[in-house]
């Protein structure tokens, strides 16, 4: 909607990753940098981690979209994960070699005599392997073990494996310090600084052939690097909201405040954090007791009945949050009423025990 409103040619705020919006961050950058020094050397692993959305995916779009397809086969796997085999086998079909009932040793041989094919006609084969942090330690096994693969001491296949921050951990594992030690180059990409958002979206505003309207002012793009920490996606979602709103508002200027506005409505639309299930608890064995005297049940049940009068009403909580309040006073007057209900229920057995227990004591003492 707001694309025909501003005459827009495309979506410029699309999640979808596409080179097309490729976008030159600090973090960028170098992680295109690591990547041009680990792809000169011709062998090992190159690693590229990031927290969801930081732009990954968007990075492997702008490498395929400008490598030399004559001189590098490059081959992209998303990490579903699999294990060491079907890793095998997932690299083999992207090189075009039949899988259907290979076992694992003639599918290597395959492989591998693909894997020459290519280099002797000229060309490096290159595989990335994205959301690597799903690979179970059998496939990084795997991907090492593809990697012996060489002729005439030249590599046949090189890795890129990207991945979210936890594949570092992974990676650190005592069982891969053979893969370890196959890492050439590594980078981690951070978030935008506030100093890039404006950059940022204006860089993907022109993409679509944006003609200055709607404007921005400079307190709008602080306040979307604000919420959202100049992760890319985040950025990418918020803009698609903002932009929306300005179109239905036919607005010329995006201010801080519709930003603002926009970001709570997402923050409203946000789910509700899940219930945590209460952890099953053994029930405890039964303890054998001797039977309580008479009056020792009426002491008992009378210091009972004088500690719940005795306790005080709890505090009011004051809250600033409104709704948060109202929901906490409905808690306060059910709290109110059980224990309300649990004063009647001691009263009613207090007296009921001294009305059946103490007569019998005294005839027992009379006698």
């Amino acid at each position: 909607m707001y694309t025909n409103h501003y005459r827009l040619t495309g979506q410029p705020f699309q999640l979808t990753p596409d080179a097309r919006f490729w976008f030159d961050s600090r973090t960028h950058k170098k992680a295109m940098a690591y990547l041009g020094y680990g792809l000169a050397q011709g062998e090992g692993f190159i690693t590229v981690t990031g927290e969801i959305g930081a732009g990954k995916s968007t990075l492997v779009a702008h490498v395929l979209a400008n490598i030399d397809r004559a001189r590098l086969n490059a081959i992209s796997l998303v990490s579903t994960q699999v294990e060491g085999d079907d890793m095998l086998r997932l690299v083999a079909q992207g090189l075009g070699v039949a899988t259907d009932r290979q076992e694992k040793a003639r599918l290597l041989d395959l492989v591998e005599q693909r894997l020459e094919e290519e280099l002797r006609a000229g060309k490096r084969t290159l595989l990335i392997v994205d959301e690597a942090q799903n690979l179970p330690v059998s496939a990084l096994e795997e991907l090492r073990m593809l990697s012996n693969f060489q002729i005439g001491g030249r590599a046949l296949l090189q890795i890129v494996l990207l991945g979210q921050p936890e594949f570092r951990d992974k990676l650190a594992a005592p069982g891969l310090e053979q893969l370890r030690q196959r890492v050439i180059a590594t980078h981690h990409l951070d978030a935008m600084g506030a100093d890039e958002v404006a950059s940022y979206v204006r860089h993907r505003l022109t993409r679509v052939d944006w003609q200055g309207n709607p404007e921005f002012e400079p307190a709008a793009f602080d306040a979307v690097h604000r919420h959202s920490s100049g992760i890319p996606r985040k950025v990418n979602q918020l803009m698609q909201r903002v932009m929306l709103a300005a179109a239905l508002e036919d607005a010329e200027l995006v201010t801080a405040a519709t930003v603002e506005a926009v970001a709570a409505d997402l923050g409203a639309d946000a789910p509700a954090r899940p219930a945590v299930a209460p952890v099953p608890v053994a029930p405890a064995e039964p303890i054998a007791a001797e039977p309580m005297p008479a009056e020792e049940k009426v002491f008992s049940l009378r210091s009972a009945r004088r500690t719940v009068e005795a306790v005080p009403a709890p505090e009011p909580v004051v809250v600033a949050d409104p709704m948060l309040e109202q929901r906490i006073a409905a808690l306060e007057a059910r709290a109110e009423e059980q224990e309300a209900l649990l004063r009647r229920v001691l009263i009613l057995l207090v007296d009921w025990v001294e009305n059946s227990q103490e007569p019998a004591y005294h005839r027992t003492h009379a006698a």
